[in-house]
């Protein structure tokens, strides 16, 4: 028997309001305003930092359209590759109009990190005074802010939630839409557990980037980011549920099989900055 009172009891509606609009319901939903929030606070710190760096504002809002497009495109498409394969095959015109037109039912972190470093490629090859590393080390500060946000609009929908749990903080979703999952029972708020980290690493590399942007070789806030959040992420994933019936038959589910290159990669990035750096120092003692 489940105490209520010993845990909390989250009925939060997903929806900021919804209309009937000519014969049509339009709905305006947390997820899509947090979504959207993520663009607008991003796009004002990142005038923040290249405000700092020199740069002029034409780069700024450069950046932001190829990050933008890089991120939605990233998202949506690493969704289906890696969730909804089987959507690919067999209607591909149909995931083609899914993969860009709102809403977006569907969007992959691991696919998202996938566009954003695509789309700061090229955004960078055609600035020299802007090379891949330095960007994605700016970047990288914006997208702990972003995923902080994606996370709670997660929570918002009552979504991406945790295994059962006796934990005094564990949440009842009361809109659960899994009918195998009833009765009701307290769950890990994986989704706070997750933007909690998100908000760590925005602090972690806001800082570092504050006080030794001089000194850091570029890469290291990429490095963190990437090690701090996949890792996070892969250990987070042992307290979820499958978000596909796919996941039960793997050893590891398809969140922690994604994360695993994104933490070899982030560790890679990490050794071969500071080398380079430790090159650097040596050269300019002879």
């Amino acid at each position: 028997m489940i105490s209520y009172l010993s845990y909390i009891i989250w009925d939060a509606n997903p929806e900021v309001f919804s209309a009937n609009i000519f014969g049509t319901e339009i709905a305006l939903r947390w997820y899509g305003v947090l979504f959207a929030a993520c663009f607008a606070i991003g796009h004002q710190l990142l005038q923040h930092i290249y405000k700092i760096e020199g740069k002029t504002e034409r780069d700024v809002d450069a950046l932001t359209i190829y990050v933008v497009i890089g991120l939605i495109v990233g998202a949506r498409l690493g969704h289906f590759l890696f969730y909804e394969w089987e959507t690919l095959i067999e209607t591909p015109g149909a995931w083609l109009v899914e993969l860009v037109i709102p809403p977006f039912s569907g969007l992959a972190s691991h696919g998202a990190t996938i566009g954003i470093l695509l789309a700061i490629y090229f955004y960078s090859r055609s600035r020299k005074d802007q090379p891949f590393f330095w960007v994605a080390d700016r970047i990288s500060i914006l997208a702990a802010v972003g995923a902080t946000f994606i996370r709670i609009g997660n929570l918002m929908n009552s979504e991406i939630y945790g295994d059962q749990t006796s934990l005094p903080w564990g949440f009842i979703f009361k809109r659960e839409t899994d009918p195998n999952l009833l009765p009701l029972v307290p769950r890990h708020p994986t989704q706070l557990y997750e933007a909690v980290f998100s908000v760590l690493l925005f602090f972690i590399t806001f800082h570092l980037w504050k006080k030794r942007r001089l000194e850091m070789p570029n890469g290291t806030l990429t490095g963190i980011f990437l090690v701090v959040l996949f890792s996070s992420r892969f250990l987070i994933e042992f307290l979820k549920n499958s978000q596909k019936d796919f996941e039960n038959t793997l050893f590891l589910n398809m969140g922690q099989l994604l994360s695993l290159p994104a933490i070899v990669v982030g560790i890679l990035i990490l050794v071969v900055a500071n080398r380079s750096n430790g090159k650097k120092a040596s050269a300019q003692l002879q």
